[in-house]
């Protein structure tokens, strides 16, 4: 069977594959080492090969000459039965005559047998020849010469014996000893220089492996340069970041979703209740029921119930909108056409820069604006300033009131959902305790900040900062939004 095929396959080839070295470091090493060896023993052969040839040419040379000059000493008559050496290394002479007689010989090789039975078969030709059985000399190199043309002309044998550790032998093991030591220390310096460029690894690895999901903050050492281990270390934290990212983004949005649950339950319990109590008080006792007066108060009851409900669901979609909604936004022009539409009792003062432009959701803005100014109009006594300018960088919004103002201890809290500053503050005045929330976070998913101070008349002043180039650093506004916490008692629209 095709599994059965491949698991003995898969058997097979896992004890080749324990063989080699498991780590990286080790891999390298070997891999190193075996490159050094294909280059540096080839080329030892081919040394020692050229250094062999060159020295036994230059060895039968010099016999080749001594024996020239022993010819022509015998064909002159100068040679007795001792032969002198006159070229330096070649001690071993010998003149022999038919029969293999010895003629004459030098005094290294004198009560020897004729060195080689080898004649050359022409006048004045040199031959190398090369012998290992003359008795205690062991091997030797000769060069072989005739002294007269006739074919019973005496032959001068001239060389030297192979014997002891030769020059040739002598640089193959030195080179040998070089070779040896070499790959020693390529494989050690290998060794060395790999384990500590693969050291930040070990590092990052033993990092990774002590993160867990509720430890995401955690980053691996980045060790310096623009090396690969580098940018893999860069590569891994910026992994890390984002997951770090989408783990808040994740929890935001599931305590986000708890949030609308409890508020929707808690804020929704108190006019369904009362439009409840209406209807059975109505059913119970029809003849004494004002049916407009029913209609009037359940029809308020339902207006604010969608009121919440409409709130509701904008602050849980708020975070969630992607960059590609947001567009360049004439701000100032923005302001002017929400004032305008707008019947406000309160007068409303403007003082606008002209042309400043960020990148936003229109509709955010608009509805954050509005919720500013519904505020103020709750809270002014005679008039409402609107102020816009700029810095550069970033877009600033005031919206100002001449009313009571915000204790500086509830600055904060008056951006809590459903959160009133004192009783006298009640639903009767029409707000839904959202308004602040919502403009808050408006802000944040665009990269901005929305704070309460004191206005220069006493009342409550409302500063939005925006980015002109919006979210530019980010992916995504969801990032900058943060869940406004629960909580009741508060200045609400």
């Amino acid at each position: 069977m095709p599994e059965i095929d491949h698991l003995l396959l898969t058997r097979t080839r896992l004890p080749l594959a324990r063989l080699g070295p498991q780590s990286v470091r080790g891999r390298i090493t070997v891999f190193v080492t075996l490159l050094a060896v294909l280059l540096l023993v080839p080329t030892g052969i081919i040394g020692s090969i050229l250094s062999r040839r060159a020295f036994y040419d230059a060895g039968w040379l010099d016999a080749r000459e001594q024996a020239s000059l022993t010819a022509a000493g015998v064909r002159v008559g100068d040679v007795d039965d001792a032969v002198v050496p006159r070229v330096q290394g070649i001690d071993l002479i010998q003149v022999v005559g038919p029969g293999q007689r010895v003629l004459a010989s030098s005094t290294a090789a004198r009560g020897l047998p004729a060195l080689s039975s080898v004649r050359p078969t022409t006048f004045r030709s040199a031959g190398a020849l090369r012998h290992c059985h003359v008795a205690h000399l062991g091997c030797v190199r000769l060069a072989a010469i005739r002294v007269m043309p006739a074919a019973a002309s005496p032959v001068v044998y001239a060389g030297r014996t192979e014997s002891g550790l030769t020059p040739v032998q002598q640089f193959d093991l030195l080179f040998a000893v070089e070779v040896a030591a070499l790959l020693m220390l390529t494989a050690w310096g290998t060794w060395k220089v790999a384990g500590r460029t693969l050291r930040p690894v070990e590092g990052i690895r033993t990092r990774l492996a002590a993160i867990n999901v509720d430890d995401l903050g955690t980053r691996v050492p980045e060790p310096s340069g623009h090396d690969e281990v580098a940018r893999l270390a860069r590569t891994v934290n910026g992994t890390l970041s984002r997951i770090e990212e989408a783990k808040q983004v994740t929890e935001r949005a599931l305590r986000q979703q708890r949030e609308f649950a409890a508020d929707a339950s808690h804020e929704l319990r108190t006019p369904l209740a009362a439009l409840r109590a209406q209807l059975e008080e109505a059913q119970l006792h029809p003849d004494q029921t004002d049916l407009k007066d029913l209609l009037d108060h359940a029809l308020g009851d339902l207006d604010r119930l969608e009121s919440i409900i409409t709130d509701l669901l904008l602050l849980a979609r708020v975070g969630a909108c992607a960059s590609a909604e947001r567009l360049p936004i004439d701000l100032t022009g923005l302001i002017r056409e929400e004032v305008e539409r707008r019947s406000d009792q309160v007068p409303v003062r403007l003082r606008l820069e002209g042309g400043l432009m960020v990148e936003a959701v229109r509709g955010h803005l608009a509805r954050l604006l509005t919720n500013l100014l519904d505020n103020a109009q709750r809270h002014a006594t005679s008039v409402v300033e609107v102020s816009l300018r700029s810095d550069g960088t970033a877009v600033e919004l005031s919206v100002d009131d001449d009313g009571d103002g915000v204790p500086e201890g509830e600055r904060e809290r008056i951006f809590e959902r459903f959160t009133r500053l004192d009783a006298a503050r009640s639903r009767d005045r029409g707000g839904t305790g959202l308004g602040l929330a919502i403009a808050r976070d408006i802000a944040k998913a665009h990269c901005g900040t929305l704070t309460a101070r004191k206005s220069p008349s006493g009342g409550a002043r409302f500063v939005l900062r925006l980015p002109i180039s919006g979210c530019a650093d980010q992916s995504s506004p969801a990032r900058a939004a943060a869940p406004a916490p629960a909580g009741r008692a508060l200045r609400a629209v």
